[in-house]
């Protein structure tokens, strides 16, 4: 029997609406749902990719448990007493802080891990929680905490109104969009060349965004908090105070910022970030003049040793030139279900514990994942015995790679929520695989919180699950259940589902049907409005909604202050490193580290190149396509090099997510296409200071021509 049906892709932030036709459990086509009021018909490679994670032979379906270094599957009643059991006497012996959790970042995109996880681990009381936000986002986070009273007060870029939008450290048209769900991203961007508007790209690279833009420009790695001083200055010079009049009633200490950015020199600046001053004067007053302008920053701005002052200029720009809160600027969604408005999730907060080793601050209930390897390494008092890793592969997307390999080999016990036998699963002693994303239902808890338009969409299962398989939330449900039993804590009835969770959030949401309000959205209305419901552009709204005490916005939080004041000594202290940077990229057909075991995805040429100026490839002695050694602090290994004109000289890039060459796994495709992982160079030693994010940009390398008797 032949079947439609219509859900989200949730492989990234995008969430395209897609059409998936099945006959029986075979799925015969996936296609873009063109009657998705948000996605419009589009589609990228890895949405069509759902069929080959359905499908892959190297999926888990059973749990697995690892007995003299051999895997054997077990019952899941095995599997999760065992879990439970070496869990509560790790605790009980040790301390709760002698397990360790790291949750990846598919857990975000996944409904019953998002209502049902956070049960379970806030149970175990352990301090040491990390996560992928600390090598990504937690920037954006801590800036929204500091200024706006809550994390996920989180301003969205609005741009199907913007005249001017200058992207920093972004590439849209590859990430589809990235702390703004912006599916068809490319029409988008294109609609504001349409209506006379102008895009602007700063970055080392020109990417594929920086290709269709209007202008770019080359800037130093880590040099993005310099270029920001300087435009920020000359923005409070020109720009006048009606312009942000809206907001003039709402903002704490902006005075006091003037004051001190006053000795701040543009020549100083522009030494540093490597754009000249004219070019910066030019930048700041287009988007001075610009009726609607929008600055947006991401990955490339947030992974750096400012990622922290990066995201609070982006912030304090939108806001001097009156862009903040307003149309055509950045906005606040109205999502259908408010986690902040309802209270669902909290503020976040600093400096609530530290770490152990490196007394280094938690921030948004994270430590830094840079910590974990010696964590687990260091003896002593709340030394991170076993660790509970949740659809992540930090082994290769967290910095210095090969310590967190070698710490995790030291582990007494290692659980894995996983349907992966991956390069960190391996070291897991169980491994608890949960149903595919097409056998599940799911909501966007949070990327519709950051889309470019209010939309609700509700994703029913294509498949019923495999008789005796587990979905997310029931995997946490038992864990929870079994642990309460052995810590003698009483235990209630099941837990709900997590669509019963979503129909409550429904209906007492902004546009519920229990508040009365338009247009009555509960999940029966969402179920029978299979390609979603448009619930109208953004608007302004932030200042209703601001959760700081005095409710205004903090310009100047205390850890900002203290952040800026070293950071303005040494600015004029500046001299070039003569010496090569690395930064990442990412591609189209590839998703972090998980995406590689899919045939359709990785043919074709080798991506996994070192891209370097060609220059570089002469200064160097190198020629394209050959091989070269790549050194860091941490690794030094062989690299493919390829020559690329849109590389800035002096800096060199290795894609995300690669390095599949470790023994041990079930991956057959993507070992056969291994390449090498960045994060084996990268340096645990350098993160934000204020935030504790790694910085995996800017990190400073040396390349050399091959000899017979290198070893690599």
């Amino acid at each position: 029997m032949e079947r439609t049906i219509y859900r989200a892709c949730p492989l990234c932030e995008a969430i395209c609406g897609l059409e998936i036709k099945t006959k029986e459990r075979e799925i015969v086509s996936i296609r873009g749902d063109r009657d998705d009021p948000f996605s419009r018909g589009h589609i990228c490679p890895k949405g069509v990719a759902l069929k080959d994670i359905q499908e892959d032979p190297d999926r888990l379906r059973t749990p697995l448990k690892k007995v003299n270094g051999d895997w054997q599957e077990i019952s899941w009643d095995e599997a999760l007493n065992e879990v439970t059991d070496r869990l509560f006497s790790t605790r009980e012996t040790f301390g709760p802080d002698a397990i360790g959790v790291y949750l990846g970042n598919p857990n975000v995109h996944n409904l019953g891990s998002m209502t049902h996880a956070p049960i379970f681990y806030k149970m175990l009381r352990t301090k040491n929680r990390y996560s992928a936000t600390t090598v990504d986002q937690l920037p954006h986070q801590l800036v929204s905490h500091l200024m706006y009273g809550h994390q996920f007060l989180l301003p969205v870029p609005d741009i199907d109104h913007a005249d001017y939008m200058l992207i920093l450290g972004g590439n849209p048209l590859v990430s589809n969009g990235s702390m703004m769900t912006s599916p068809d991203i490319k029409n988008r961007l294109k609609a504001i060349q349409d209506r006379g508007g102008k895009i602007a790209v700063i970055d080392p690279r020109r990417t594929e965004t920086a290709h269709m833009a209007d202008r770019h420009h080359f800037i130093r790695p880590g040099g993005d908090t310099a270029l920001l001083l300087a435009l920020f200055k000359i923005l409070l010079d020109i720009v006048e105070p009606e312009k942000r009049a809206h907001l003039s009633n709402h903002l704490d200490k902006l005075d006091q910022v003037a004051d001190m950015l006053d000795e701040v020199s543009l020549q100083d600046c522009a030494k540093q970030c490597g754009i000249s001053e004219a070019d910066i004067h030019s930048i700041a007053a287009e988007f001075a003049t610009a009726e609607k302008a929008v600055c947006y920053g991401r990955l490339g701005v947030s992974v750096t040793e400012n990622g922290t002052l990066n995201h609070w200029l982006i912030q304090m720009i939108n806001m001097v030139t009156g862009n903040l809160d307003r149309v055509g600027g950045t906005l606040i969604t109205d999502p259908a279900i408010d986690l902040v408005g309802m209270n669902m999730i909290g503020p976040g907060g600093y400096n609530r514990w530290c770490s152990r080793v490196n007394d280094l601050p938690e921030a948004c209930s994270d430590l830094p994942a840079t910590e974990m390897a010696m964590e687990i390494l260091t003896p002593g008092d709340g030394q991170i015995k076993a660790m509970i890793v949740a659809a992540g592969n930090p082994v290769l997307s967290t910095p210095n790679g090969k310590q967190l390999d070698r710490a995790l080999e030291q582990l007494d016990f290692m659980v894995a929520v996983d349907f992966y036998l991956n390069e960190t699963t391996r070291h897991a002693d169980i491994i608890l695989p949960p149903t595919a994303p097409l056998e599940h239902d799911h909501y966007d808890l949070t990327f519709l919180m950051l889309a470019v338009r209010n939309v609700t969409r509700y994703s029913e299962a294509v498949f019923d699950p495999p008789a005796g398989a587990l979905h997310d939330w029931q995997i946490y449900d038992e864990l929870t259940r079994r642990m309460a039993i052995k810590m003698g804590a009483s235990v209630t009835a099941k837990s709900r589902a997590p669509e019963r969770l979503v129909n409550l959030g429904l209906a007492y949401g902004p546009y519920g049907k229990r508040r009365g309000k338009a247009p009555g959205l509960s999940l029966k209305k969402l179920k029978d409005n299979p390609h979603g419901i448009d619930l109208g552009a953004l608007k302004p709204g932030l200042l209703k909604k601001l959760r700081t005490k005095n409710r205004k916005i903090d310009c100047l939080p205390d850890l900002i202050r203290d952040g800026l004041s070293p950071l303005l000594e040494k600015l004029n202290s500046y001299s070039a490193d003569a010496g090569l940077k690395l930064i990442g990229r990412r591609h189209l057909r590839s998703n972090n580290s998980w995406m590689h075991n899919y045939d359709r995805l990785v043919k074709g040429k080798d991506r996994c190149t070192l891209l370097v100026h060609p220059d570089d490839l002469k200064k160097y002695n190198l020629g394209d396509g050959t091989y070269a050694l790549l050194k860091s602090r941490v690794a030094e290994q062989k690299v493919l090099v390829e020559s690329c004109e849109d590389m800035m000289p002096g800096t060199v890039s290795l894609p995300h997510g690669w390095g599949h060459d470790r023994e041990g796994t079930r991956l057959d495709v993507a070992s056969a296409h291994a390449g090498v992982s960045v994060n084996d160079f990268t340096d645990d030693l350098l993160r934000d200071p204020i935030a504790g994010t790694a910085a995996v940009n800017g990190v400073p390398v040396s390349l050399h021509a091959l000899k017979s008797d290198v070893k690599v």
